[in-house]
């Protein structure tokens, strides 16, 4: 009864995430990580009657960000929780207070970034409806700039619709915004937006070998030590494994990889019953280090490792 009620206080966007062409092979599979351990609740950060969702780690792996409804007010807000070092748990989790967290709209999928800097979706009124991208900076000493809306189509990425989990990646040839929204379409699929000359992201493209004709949400994008790049997001694509196993439900996570960015994609691949279950698994997260990975499910965060 507990899930279920943790489940249901995460409201609307709970109920989002639940909605939920093959793409071309060109990454090496050679080159692809080791599989991931057994997922376990994620320490200290979890509560009996709240919902927590949307984790992902600072670049150092010292801090956890993650949505939760906590306190109470009826939406999502933004909190972070610290640790000295990535082998030790997380502490209690804190609230990131206004400018981020707002008490009249959920703020939720935060995306740190070097440079001490945040992406995250808010429903704040200003935005071009649902939920948009918002970028801020921290100052030295530690106060964030006003949030900025990355800007509405067709000039900028965010939509009528909801844009969910924000990842960017810096290469020396460009500069890459992943995301999802169904873009007015009622369809959700994976987005790739490129910052300009003019420092502004632009209209957001779909990654047709991430996207297929299900609902696939929420990608994480990570650049690998060896090369290339790696990506997570959930899906709830029918998938038929190696052994005929068929997908564990709802949504599940799934992993693909590239040489080159936006990349051929190779084929998502589903990461099986060590991560996936019966219940939905939703943006799903990698550490800096590639190490670990971040989840929700039913209104609690787990962590798996390779």
């Amino acid at each position: 009864m507990q899930n279920v009620h943790k489940y249901a206080a995460l409201g609307w966007l709970a109920a989002v995430i639940l909605l939920s062409e093959p793409g071309i092979a060109a990454a090496d599979h050679r080159h692809m990580p080791p599989g991931w351990g057994p997922a376990v609740p994620e320490q200290g950060v979890n509560t009996t009657d709240f919902a927590e969702g949307c984790p992902i780690e600072t670049p150092d792996g010292l801090s956890l960000l993650i949505a939760s409804n906590r306190s109470g007010l009826g939406f999502n807000d933004i909190w972070a929780a610290d640790r000295a070092s990535i082998h030790e748990p997380f502490g209690e989790p804190r609230k990131l207070e206004s400018p981020i967290s707002y008490d009249t709209s959920s703020e939720f999928c935060p995306s740190p970034t070097y440079g001490r800097s945040l992406l995250f979706v808010s429903t704040r009124a200003d935005g071009c409806g649902g939920g948009d991208i918002y970028y801020t900076r921290q100052s030295p000493a530690g106060g964030w700039s006003e949030p900025a809306n990355l800007g509405c189509a067709p000039l900028g990425p965010n939509t009528v619709d909801t844009e969910y989990s924000p990842s960017v990646v810096e290469t020396w040839y460009g500069t890459f915004l992943f995301y999802s929204t169904s873009g007015g379409t009622g369809n959700n699929d994976i987005y790739v937006s490129v910052l300009g000359n003019d420092g502004h992201f632009g209209p957001g493209s779909v990654v047709a070998s991430l996207s297929s004709p299900y609902e696939d949400f929420m990608p994480n994008v990570r650049a690998r030590d060896g090369g290339g790049f790696e990506v997570v997001f959930n899906s709830d694509r029918p998938f038929w494994g190696p052994k005929g196993q068929p997908a564990q439900g709802g949504q599940d996570v799934y992993t693909s990889s590239t040489w080159w960015l936006p990349g051929f994609w190779s084929s998502p691949t589903n990461l099986g019953p060590n991560v996936n279950t019966d219940a939905s698994e939703t943006r799903a997260t990698l550490s800096g280090d590639g190490n670990r990975l971040h989840f929700g499910r039913s209104g609690d965060i787990y962590v798996s490792e390779r």
